[in-house]
């Protein structure tokens, strides 16, 4: 269990690291799970090495929303005197996430299909060449 956890918290140290040094702006929690992912798909973390802690922390996820649920709490006055600028920024941001995510599902689908499409020809151009 040390091993796994040295494993998990050296990749999230590695990540406030990386962010420290080169001043990315992604929270460097994420930085850390990529990390971990490139490991994992490297082979160089196996997946048995980390999965006891991963799959205790996934069980007990919910425990971990219990904090920002109290501070959403403690902060109420202060939401509901703004709920309409958070109501307003949250229709308008999941809108564009949606909108964002349609038209890069159909670029990529319209990019698959040329790449398709040329791959078609040149296999047509080989097997006339052939003939």
């Amino acid at each position: 269990m040390v091993i796994q956890c040295f494993i998990l918290f050296g990749c999230l140290a590695a990540g406030e690291l990386i962010v420290a040094v080169t001043g990315v702006r992604l929270p460097a929690s994420i930085v850390g799970m990529l990390l971990l992912a490139l490991l994992l798909a490297l082979k160089v973390v196996k997946l048995q090495q980390i999965e006891k802690l991963t799959s205790f922390l996934i069980s007990n996820l919910g425990f971990f929303f219990v904090p920002p649920g109290v501070a959403l709490m403690v902060h109420l006055g202060l939401i509901r005197s703004e709920i309409v600028p958070i109501a307003v920024a949250t229709l308008v941001s999941t809108a564009l996430v949606l909108w964002f995510t349609a038209w890069t599902h159909i670029a990529a689908s319209r990019g698959e299909r040329k790449v398709k499409d040329r791959l078609s020809r040149r296999s047509g151009r080989k097997e006339v060449a052939d003939a």
